[in-house]
C-alpha cells in the first residue's frame, strides 16, 4: 500500500528509506490495537466468503442494494458482531451452513474524512468463520450492544424487536417500516492483518480479543473535519513545530489533518519538490476522551506561538 508520508518525529522524509516509518521511540497504538479501531469505526467494510462472489452481471447484494454490515462491534470475547440485512449473501449462507464452519473474510477500507491527495489512510482485513447469532438471551445481549455503539441499531429496534426467520433459524430484526428483515452474525476471529500509515502488520486472536479501540475513534472524523474548517490556521500554524523544514513549509500548500487518535494529530503538508508529507505532533500525554483533546490540542497551538 502506498503510503504518502508516514512521520517521523520532526521533519519527514528518510532518502535512504524512502517512504519513512514511525521512530522506534515514537508513542503509537499497538497493532492489535489498529485493528479494533478499525473494526470499532464507521470506515467501510466489506463481506468476502468463498464460493459466494458476485458473477459479472448479477452482483451480490441483498434487497437494500449493500453487500456489506450495516453497523458492526467487538463482543467482549473478541468476537465481532455483524448486523446485515437477512437477505444479503452473508445472512444466507450463514443460514445454509448452520453447524458447518463457513469461512469469511471481512475487510475495511479507512478513507480520510477530509478531501486531500491520497486520501486511504488503511486497510484490514479479519479472517475466521462466520455463524449465526443465535436466539435467546445471547441475541438480545447482542442487539443492545450494538444499539449502544451505533445509532443504526436504535434506528432498527433491534433491541426489543429481534426475531426468529424459522425453528433454530439466526436471530433477525424488523426495521421501522417492516421492509426487510436484520439478521446478527458473529465472525469468530481466526487472524487479522493491518496495513496503515503506521506500517503493516498480522495481529493474532487473542491479542485482538484483549486490545481495546482508540477512545476518540467515535469522534475523529467529525473532529477532523471541525479541526479542518474551523481551525484551518491554526493547524497550518504547527508547520512552526518542524524545525528546519519550518519556513519552507509554512509557505507552501495546505495544511490537512489527516488522523487523530489518543496520541496526537498528524497533518499533511507540501514539501519544498510539492510532495505531500506527514509530520506528528504528539499530546504532551495520552488522551482518554473528547474533553482532555481540548486540553491536548490548546497545548500544541500555544507550543507553536510561543
Amino acid at each position: 500500500m502506498f503510503r504518502p508520508g508516514i512521520p517521523l518525529p520532526s521533519t519527514g522524509q528518510s532518502p535512504e528509506e524512502g517512504q519513512p516509518r514511525p521512530m522506534e521511540d515514537t508513542l503509537r497504538p499497538t497493532p492489535a490495537e489498529r485493528v479494533r479501531t478499525l473494526v470499532e469505526s464507521k470506515a467501510t467494510a466489506s463481506l468476502t466468503i468463498p464460493g459466494t462472489e458476485a458473477r459479472p452481471g448479477n452482483e451480490a447484494r441483498d434487497d437494500l442494494g449493500t453487500d456489506g454490515p450495516a453497523a458492526r462491534t467487538v463482543a467482549p470475547d473478541g468476537d465481532v458482531l455483524l448486523l446485515v440485512p437477512g437477505g444479503s449473501p452473508a445472512a444466507r449462507a450463514a443460514g445454509y451452513a448452520r453447524d458447518d464452519e463457513l469461512t469469511c473474510v471481512m475487510e475495511i477500507t479507512d478513507v480520510a474524512p477530509v478531501a486531500m491527495p491520497h486520501r486511504i489512510r488503511g486497510r484490514a482485513r479479519v479472517a475466521g468463520w462466520l455463524t449465526p447469532v443465535p436466539c435467546g438471551e445471547w441475541t438480545r445481549a447482542a442487539a443492545a450492544l450494538l444499539a449502544e455503539r451505533h445509532p443504526v441499531g436504535e434506528l432498527l429496534a433491534l433491541d426489543h424487536a429481534m426475531r426468529p426467520p424459522g425453528p433454530g433459524g439466526p436471530a433477525a430484526g424488523i426495521g421501522p417500516a417492516g421492509r426487510a428483515a436484520w439478521t446478527l452474525l458473529r465472525l469468530e476471529v481466526g487472524e487479522a492483518y493491518v496495513d496503515d500509515l503506521w506500517g503493516a502488520d498480522t495481529v493474532e486472536p487473542d491479542d485482538f480479543a484483549t486490545a481495546a479501540p482508540d477512545p476518540l475513534v467515535r469522534h475523529e472524523a467529525d473532529l477532523l473535519q471541525h479541526l479542518h474548517a474551523a481551525h484551518g490556521e491554526q493547524v497550518r500554524g504547527l508547520c512552526a513545530l518542524l524545525g528546519d523544514r519550518s519556513a519552507m513549509v509554512c509557505a507552501r500548500g495546505p495544511a490537512t489533518p489527516v488522523a487523530l487518535d489518543r496520541f496526537g494529530l498528524r497533518v499533511r503538508f507540501t514539501d519544498e519538490a510539492d510532495r505531500p508529507f506527514d509530520a506528528r505532533f504528539d499530546f504532551p500525554e495520552p488522551v482518554r476522551g473528547v474533553s482532555e483533546l481540548r486540553r491536548a490540542m490548546h497545548a500544541l497551538f500555544d507550543a507553536a506561538t510561543g
